[in-house]
């Protein structure tokens, strides 16, 4: 499954109507047992939530756009096929979101990729599921100190502390996912299905527990006049960089 919304794969409403759609076309395909998710776009992997998103739009907008990437996390992180994440390019933000939803995270050995969790950098606070799911991924302290310092890891680092499970030269990236791929898939559907739910589950009932007033929370948050600020300040900063 390739992403390509081009120039940076974010993660707009329609593009994430596209994926759960597609995912969900998998999902119900008995022939297609597992999923590599890689990308299109020369040099990333995702760059995270559509900004233009967050920005200037109406509380109903905000909304339906949180609930569509509640939903991108749910359906990615209690899949039940074997998900294989080959990071192609950097992966910040939202795009590290989807990396860890996956089972299994291969990342290009290139010092130019950096992948993490980096909202804090941006005047906002990743919620309490993208902490968990990182939790579950790399231990309390080291989520603790990512979050809180919005850290970028490259490659190397990124294996260090688990956040990725193998680097790879990048030409061998997708060759390695599909060798990874019958490992997993050698594997009976049944018995792995149910031990990825027995672990997963807590944290995907915590966010169905709490999914509408984590909506009205990203909402209040959002809207307020000093995030949008930061979020204007952010969007000016990048166009500075491109230009």
């Amino acid at each position: 499954m390739k992403m390509e919304n081009l120039p940076v794969n974010s993660l707009s409403l329609d593009f994430l109507t596209e994926f759960l759609i597609s995912l969900e076309k998998l999902e119900n395909d008995r022939g297609c047992r597992g999923v590599i998710l890689t990308s299109g776009a020369p040099k990333i992997f995702s760059a995270g939530l559509d900004i233009m998103e967050m920005y200037g739009k109406s509380a109903e907008h905000y909304a339906e756009f949180w609930k569509a990437v509640q939903e991108m996390w749910l359906r990615l992180y209690q899949s039940n096929m074997v998900t294989i994440a080959a990071i192609n390019g950097s992966s910040p933000a939202g795009g590290c979101l989807m990396a860890m939803c996956c089972d299994y995270r291969i990342m290009a050995e290139n010092p130019k990729y950096s992948i993490g969790l980096n909202e804090t950098q941006l005047g906002i606070v990743a919620p309490f599921w993208f902490k968990d799911t990182m939790v579950n991924t790399i231990g309390n302290r080291a989520t603790e100190r990512s979050l809180e310092l919005g850290l970028l890891y490259s490659p190397p680092e990124a294996h260090k502390i688990g956040l990725v499970d193998q680097l790879v030269p990048e030409e061998k990236i997708q060759s390695m996912a599909a060798a990874v791929m019958s490992q997993w898939l050698a594997i009976p559907d049944h018995a792995r299905q149910i031990t990825k739910s027995m672990m997963r589950k807590p944290t995907v009932d915590r966010l169905l527990t709490h999914r509408e007033s984590d909506i009205q929370n990203f909402v209040s948050f959002i809207t307020k006049d000093s995030i949008q600020k930061s979020l204007q300040m952010y969007m000016e900063m990048l166009k500075q960089r491109r230009g």
